[in-house]
């Protein structure tokens, strides 16, 4: 159990790494002070424009590819590899702490983003093909209700429909499906909010089938 510990613990502080806070701190900014006071992507975009979200994206994205797809296969001075530890459990186990670490930040008074792109790599490492009906399902809800958060919300929601039916078997991915659902959900609690009091911002440019 001391690499599933040892590698989570290292897995949520590679996503306590905020990418909107460093390319913030580096320009003089912190975006958590603008517009929504989130230090995701959709807020970087809205405050800070394209290239600055673009990179924000990039990082955010980035750890996810470095706490799932090499972290559970390094070998840690001092920490055997367990023999017990099913590899699979342990990156489902880093992804959740990476999103976590991404949510909750302990380099910045766990205050950060909601967790989707950091999520987003996460999957397009443990299962690269889930990646399609997530994007198609956020695109398809941002276009007809001109949503974000809810489109986030429910392609989220696809992975452990997806899971459960491409993966029956593999329980620690539905596992991951589950938690992050509720996860998300959970961080997009504002947007659900102010959806139902009816003041929730929305993406004018992807919101297509908006009326007339």
């Amino acid at each position: 159990m001391l690499e599933l510990g040892l590698k989570s613990l290292l897995a949520y502080l590679i996503g306590s790494l905020i990418g909107s806070l460093v390319i913030g701190r580096l320009k003089g900014v912190d975006i958590r002070e603008q517009g929504s006071g989130n230090a995701g992507g959709t807020n970087a975009l809205r405050t800070q424009g394209w290239a600055f979200a673009l990179g924000v994206v990039a990082i955010d994205v980035g750890k996810a590819f470095l706490a799932v797809g090499l972290l559970p296969g390094l070998s840690l001075p001092g920490v055997g590899a367990d023999p017990v530890l099913d590899r699979e459990w342990l990156a489902v186990c880093c992804a959740i702490a990476v999103v976590v670490g991404h949510v909750y930040p302990v380099w910045y008074e766990f205050r950060g983003g909601k967790g989707a792109a950091t999520l987003l790599g996460a999957v397009a490492v443990l299962a690269p093909a889930a990646l399609l009906p997530v994007i198609l399902v956020w695109l398809g809800c941002v276009v007809l209700t001109g949503y974000v958060g809810l489109g986030t919300m429910l392609g989220s929601a696809t992975l452990p429909a997806y899971f459960a039916i491409a993966r029956p078997g593999d329980t620690a991915l539905v596992v991951f499906g589950l938690a992050m659902t509720a996860f998300v959900a959970y961080t997009h609690r504002a947007n659900i909010s102010r959806m139902r009091a009816g003041n929730e911002n929305r993406a004018r440019r992807l919101w297509l089938l908006r009326p007339k």
